[in-house]
């Protein structure tokens, strides 16, 4: 009737929002009907170390649903199963976070599953494509970013929230359809399915502290320092892991790294550390970190792993500024990103050694780049320019 006003949307006749385990139970039956489906989750993990998992959305080629994860009384089992359903593939953007939270909750890790952003690499849409790009670049759609940092924890959920948690998904139906059939054409596919088997290893989500250092290991450069930035680093992991409190929380990494240095072994020589907040000695951290720091000097030298030492020698350098421009080469003209081909710190050690262990030694990047890499190192392989481009040159002659 002329005059009315505009009726408001109903959201329910848009989508379906899951609030109980009945409704989960049924809408996840559905899905599993379907060869494809997509996946995103929305969390927060500013104040844990544990994310929160919050608002889970699916699509298949017939629906899209979102899940109020924080739903009074919701068991979320019915999605974990889907998530384990070997006959359904899973269609994530930049899944890793993803995968962390359903193995944190659950203790399973999806599969199978296909990561949109490791395709777009491999298929040369550059390094790490963020989902709102990715969408406009296949699509011609360019997708709302306006609720992107929003609290997804704060209830109830708005229209315009469910809204953009539900386009993430159907857009990503038409991402996955775009990459896999350009992948199938340029016979790619395989590529792609060597990176999920990293993506779906658990070990890729294991977060056991007795290996925290591994991050933290270029701050050293003695055995004693190791030994005191292992026990230091696995104190602080297990930390706040109990108390999920974020890494930063319970000790800066530098803190680590200049505790590991100095390696105080009473709290008056601890009080003396700048990194640290004044008083920090006095509280019970301190006294952890003190026999922290003791556990690592009493460690067995011959115990350690080998400290990798800088590579400071200029020839060294050379060789790998040589690898970069391969690198780079070699990525213009297959139309991959470089940086799923091989890192900085990969082209190091190749540098080093040549078997060294190392991604790009092995598979397809190996055939693609590794092996024209060692031929560079070793002098069977020239680069020249021609006509403004890096081209390389075969050396039949050297042994």
């Amino acid at each position: 009737m002329r005059g009315d006003k505009p009726k408001k949307k109903d959201y329910a006749a848009v989508m379906d929002l899951i609030t109980t385990t009945d409704q989960l139970a049924a809408v996840c039956d559905r899905l599993a009907r379907h060869p494809v489906i997509t996946v995103d989750t929305e969390f927060l993990r500013e104040t844990t170390y544990y994310p929160l998992l919050c608002v889970v959305q699916m699509a298949s080629a017939d629906e899209a649903v979102v899940v109020d994860a924080l739903a009074e009384g919701i068991d979320l089992k019915p999605f974990f199963d889907l998530m384990a359903n070997e006959a359904v593939l899973k269609v994530f953007h930049a899944a890793r976070q993803d995968i962390e939270i359903i193995w944190h909750r659950a203790g399973i890790v999806p599969h199978p599953v296909f990561d949109t952003q490791v395709a777009a690499m491999v298929l040369g849409f550059g390094d790490s494509i963020a989902y709102d790009q990715l969408v406009e670049r296949v699509t011609g759609h360019r997708p709302d970013k306006t609720h992107r940092f929003t609290d997804w924890s704060r209830r109830p959920l708005t229209e315009e929230q469910m809204h953009y948690a539900v386009s993430d998904v159907t857009h990503l139906r038409d991402v996955f359809a775009a990459l896999d059939a350009d992948l199938k054409k340029r016979k790619r596919s395989d590529w792609v399915s060597e990176e999920m088997e990293i993506l779906t290893s658990p070990k890729t989500y294991n977060a056991d502290p007795e290996h925290a250092w591994e991050r933290l290991k270029s701050r050293v450069r003695k055995p004693k320092e190791l030994a005191v930035l292992m026990e230091v680093a696995a104190w602080r992991e297990q930390e706040a892991q109990t108390r999920d409190v974020p890494r930063s929380r319970v000790l800066k990494d530098d803190a680590v790294g200049d505790i590991a240095t100095h390696a105080p072994t009473s709290l008056e020589k601890l009080a003396h550390l700048r990194s640290l907040p004044k008083g920090f000695d006095r509280s019970k951290w301190g006294a952890d970190i003190v026999a922290a720091v003791q556990r690592g000097i009493a460690r067995d030298p011959r115990t350690l792993p080998k400290i990798e030492k800088p590579r400071g020698n200029s020839n060294g350098s050379a060789v790998v500024e040589l690898l970069k421009v391969l690198l780079r080469m070699t990525s213009e003209r297959h139309a991959v990103a470089s940086k799923i081909i091989a890192t900085v710190d990969e082209l190091d050690k190749i540098a080093a050694d040549d078997n060294a262990d190392v991604g790009a030694l092995r598979g397809w990047r190996r055939e693609l780049f590794g092996d024209a890499a060692l031929a560079l190192k070793h002098g069977r392989l020239s680069l020249a320019i021609e006509k403004g481009r890096v081209v390389h040159v075969d050396r039949a002659d050297r042994n």
